[in-house]
């Protein structure tokens, strides 16, 4: 499952097309919709694309929430697109007892997309972002956050994917797909699968928020979190020294999350000097993508 649809119009480049909006996560109406835009935008980042044109979707309860917080949320979301050259031209509103919002994103690729097929054993995994959007984003729910913690991990998810794809094209990467939702490990599965290979990921490889582990280790863990662990549980062996905080933070679900990227191992280190120069927050290489046993496609091993 690719993380956009791809397009060929004739006598063109190809066109990444997704579509993804988010609940609230944070309070600040304008940096939850510039956030909610960057998640979307992400999609096409990680085809190796970029976001040239959106429409807006939202669902809000016109009964809760006023037009004024309304508009900034769509000021945030329009911001953010500019931000990466994308237009927003237009959109759709519904009526919703529930507030939402995001975008519906057109993006060109130039070159091969960056498609979930292309990983082959001896690989390394690469992470650009790191893990613990979705307890953070728990905690804030909850009042448990410190505010320096969640300026951290607001910045992060404001973060676009942008220079992640850039350098991942320079230096050859050979499959990406980013992390979000089904988390670090549901993700990896599903890149797995589509390229007919296994992997070996060090827990203690993955960059994770300062703050994630204490959070994971309090209970501060949504539920789509342990959904993710439950879902994934049959594809992945865990080594005995990995303990139940760390399970879960490779499960978190991401909001906004980083690239994960497959790159021939001669070709990683121009991967984690590409990231650097460009400033990603993480450069990590987290593990190697192996050759499955029988029956074996999308197995994580994590030690």
């Amino acid at each position: 499952m690719e993380d956009a649809a791809l397009v060929r119009p004739p006598s063109a480049a190809p066109l990444a097309f997704t579509v993804d909006f988010i609940t609230p996560i944070v309070d600040d109406p304008w940096t939850y919709g510039a956030i909610a835009a960057a998640n979307a935008m992400s999609d096409v980042y990680a085809m190796g694309g970029r976001p040239r044109v959106a429409l807006a979707v939202c669902g809000f309860p016109d009964d809760r929430v006023p037009n004024a917080v309304l508009a900034r949320i769509f000021e945030g979301g329009r911001d953010k697109a500019a931000e990466a050259g994308c237009a927003i031209a237009g959109g759709h509103t519904i009526l919703d007892p529930e507030l939402k919002y995001g975008l519906c994103v057109i993006g060109d690729v130039e070159g091969p997309p960056l498609a979930q097929t292309g990983a082959r054993p001896g690989d390394a995994l690469v992470l650009t972002k790191p893990i613990g959007s979705g307890v953070a984003a728990q905690a804030i729910k909850q009042d448990r956050l410190a505010p320096a913690d969640r300026d951290t991990v607001v910045a992060a998810m404001l973060r676009l994917n942008e220079d992640a794809a850039l350098a991942a094209r320079a230096a050859g990467a050979r499959a990406a797909t980013d992390v979000t939702g089904f988390g670090l490990l549901g993700h990896l599965h599903n890149l797995l699968v589509g390229s007919g290979a296994a992997a070996r990921i060090e827990a203690a490889a993955v960059p994770l928020f300062p703050f994630a582990r204490g959070l994971a280790e309090a209970g501060a863990v949504p539920g789509g979190t342990r959904r993710n662990a439950r879902w994934v549980e049959p594809h992945v062996r865990f080594a005995a020294g990995v303990d139940d905080a760390a399970r879960l933070l490779l499960c978190d679900a991401q909001t906004s999350g980083g690239l994960l990227l497959a790159i021939a191992p001669e070709r990683e280190g121009d991967l984690v000097r590409e990231l650097a120069a460009r400033g990603a927050l993480a450069a990590a290489v987290i593990g190697r993508v192996v050759a499955p046993e029988v029956g074996g496609a999308g197995r994580i091993e994590v030690v």
